[in-house]
């Protein structure tokens, strides 16, 4: 049962977003997440609800309503420019763009397309509009420490300073 992933159990798992039609991985997280089932629902409620009951060693695949998470996609936030009227920083495919509204709210925007004539930013997340599934891969499943509980999650160890300066 201490396998067993389910309320007040620290969970490691690996992920990739693979979009189901091509196949394609939109992206991977390699290096482990950490998460505290039932205090921290950060990857979402869909994949917190299928998780619940799994074990340690499970990859599973789960398919995700992107409408539900991101909305439908918005062509209104799609704009393409001369490359002339845009900055040489920004005519690289995959660029952040962070740009503000009349209001001043900051929006995230991504470099999609540059060609000879036209550059093309796009503020939809680029999983809008695609059928996409997670596959996951359950690393370590055990009872939480209570300063897990407390922040949710992985606790990031700070370097023991006086070992890093004997070791100097």
């Amino acid at each position: 049962m201490d396998n067993i992933i389910q309320e007040a159990k620290y969970v490691e798992l690996t992920y990739k977003v693979i979009d189901k039609k091509t196949g394609n991985v939109f992206s991977e997280i390699a290096y482990p997440v950490g998460y505290v089932h039932g205090v921290n629902d950060t990857l979402g409620k869909e994949v917190i609800a299928e998780l619940e009951g799994r074990e340690q060693g499970d990859i599973i695949e789960i398919n995700i309503d992107v409408e539900k998470i991101y909305g439908s996609r918005d062509e209104t936030l799609v704009f393409i420019d001369k490359i002339e009227n845009v900055p040489a920083e920004y005519q690289k495919i995959g660029t952040k763009v962070i740009m503000e509204n009349s209001k001043g709210d900051p929006k995230e925007f991504l470099v999609t397309k540059v060609d000879d004539k036209t550059v093309t930013i796009d503020g939809n997340n680029p999983l809008c509009g695609r059928e996409v599934k997670f596959s996951l891969e359950i690393l370590m499943v055990r009872d939480a420490t209570d300063e897990e509980m407390e922040v949710g999650g992985m606790i990031d160890k700070q370097p023991d300073m006086e070992q890093l300066l004997k070791m100097h």
